[in-house]
């Protein structure tokens, strides 16, 4: 099973207020925002990014590894502006299982306002619709202290599945890791 053959961009998902769209190079500066900033990244799996140079080729490998159909990384823009926020990624796409992970980011001026919710929202709903994805489930991997993420995930539907103990190392700090999942069948899907 190939996911959008054909398909320059990933399709664009509307919501009441973002436009969940393919990253352009004119994002770089975007996502540098976002992924360059040391708060946002506390609780990632992987160090903030340096230097634009960096979201530049960040930016390069989001759209190498669309082409190749292994990562699925949206830009979450408000509507009003088109300006990206954040991003939602699907990654770890088994097509046998029928199953993804589920990745997202959102600028820190952006936190609290709702956006994650929908953005993230928006996405489950698209990777379940059989005119979407089709997945059966999703997955999701969050370090346990980051509680807003834990308590969005599970206004979603989410599961608390487990934790696996000291599971990352990023800047010297070692961490665990909370694993959710998501069915289709428990969005009554």
């Amino acid at each position: 099973m190939s996911w959008y053959p054909g398909l320059a961009a990933l399709p664009t998902i509307e919501s009441a207020r973002l436009r969940i769209r393919s990253l352009r190079e004119d994002d770089v500066d975007a996502l540098f925002a976002v992924f360059g900033d040391r708060e946002v990244m506390r609780y990632a799996s992987r160090p903030a990014l340096a230097d634009r140079d960096a979201a530049a080729a960040y930016l390069a490998g989001i759209l190498q590894d669309f082409a190749h159909r292994q990562l699925f990384q949206w830009g979450v823009a408000r509507r009003d502006d088109d300006v990206v926020i954040g991003t939602v990624t699907l990654f770890s796409l088994s097509a046998q299982n029928r199953r993804a992970e589920i990745g997202y980011m959102f600028a820190r001026a952006h936190w609290g306002a709702g956006y994650a919710g929908e953005a993230v929202g928006a996405v489950v709903d698209h990777a379940f619709a059989a005119d979407g994805l089709g997945l059966i489930r999703i997955e999701a991997d969050i370090d346990p202290r980051n509680g807003p993420s834990a308590k969005l995930l599970e206004r979603l539907g989410f599961r608390h599945e487990g934790t696996l103990r000291d599971r990352w190392i990023v800047n010297g700090e070692v961490s665990d890791s909370g694993l959710y999942g998501l069915l289709a069948r428990d969005r009554g899907l």
